[in-house]
This record gives structure tokens, sequence and C-alpha cells, in this order.
């Protein structure tokens, strides 16, 4: 899966550290806007749906994955996207288990594909290491590195 985010430029060490969560998953859902993968009400979904259901996105301390229903207007395309930030956004303050600082946006056009992303996402998150070694990383040159491993 690194591979294929790599090779699909889906792929952010972000040089802005955001104030909120809210700002961050913004800034997370920069990178499928771009590419016309969503848009802007996508984006606007999944924080309303932290603000209403809480911060089910961070899945372990560390690691968020954004992403809405599969019935939501606003995507065009199925990917999963990947942004770094330097330091950890808390979604509560001061609890370490809902902080993160890597970013995995998921957007998907029907509920097949994005049962498939989140499948590929956990396989990816449960290989040893990978959390940890993505933690490292300050640069794309760094996530290159990572593809040799």
């Amino acid at each position: 899966m690194l591979k294929y985010l790599h090779d699909h430029d889906l792929v952010r060490i972000s040089d802005r550290q955001p104030e909120n969560w809210e700002e961050a998953i913004r800034i997370s859902c920069e990178n499928l806007i771009d590419k016309g993968i969503i848009n802007e009400t996508y984006r606007e979904e999944v924080v309303a749906a932290v603000h209403n259901y809480g911060p089910y996105i961070v899945i372990v301390p560390g690691v968020a994955m954004p992403h809405s229903t599969d019935k939501s207007s606003g995507v065009f395309g199925t990917a999963i996207s990947f942004t770094k930030f330097k330091e950890k956004i808390y979604f509560e303050a001061g609890n370490e288990d809902k902080q993160a600082s890597l970013f995995f946006t998921l957007a998907a056009k029907n509920p097949d594909e994005h049962m498939t992303n989140i499948a590929n996402l956990s396989d990816l998150l449960m290989t040893d290491g990978v959390i940890e070694a993505l933690d490292k990383i300050t640069s794309i040159s760094d996530f290159e590195s990572l593809l040799q491993t």
C-alpha cells in the first residue's frame, strides 16, 4: 500500500502544523481535492462527522483515518491519501489515546470500495514497525526509503 500511495502521488509531508483537528482534517483532504477525487463538500462532511460522533477517526494513538460514510456527496473516485504532520494533533485535549500525526484520508464511491480501503489500510497498519517508521519520516525521501525495506 505504501508503494501505491507513492506511485499515485498521494503522500504529503506537511510543512504546516494545524492549530486544531478540524484544520488537520482539511489539510489531509487537500491531496484528494487537488486530484478531483473529492470536493470541499466531502471534506466538511468529515469534519461534521467528528463533531457529531466524536474522534472515531483516531483508530490507534497516533493514527487518524478521516472519512465519512459511503453515502457521502462530493466523492468522485476511490483512494486513500497519506499526510504526515510534524507534531501530534489532539482530538481531545491532553488525551494521548485521541491524538494523531499520521492521517490516512479515505474516499470511496460505494460501500464495497469503502470496506476494501479500510481492510487494506488495516493490513498495512498491523505490519510490525510501520506506524513507528512512518512517525519518524520528515520528507518524501524518507518515505521513499521505507519502500526499499
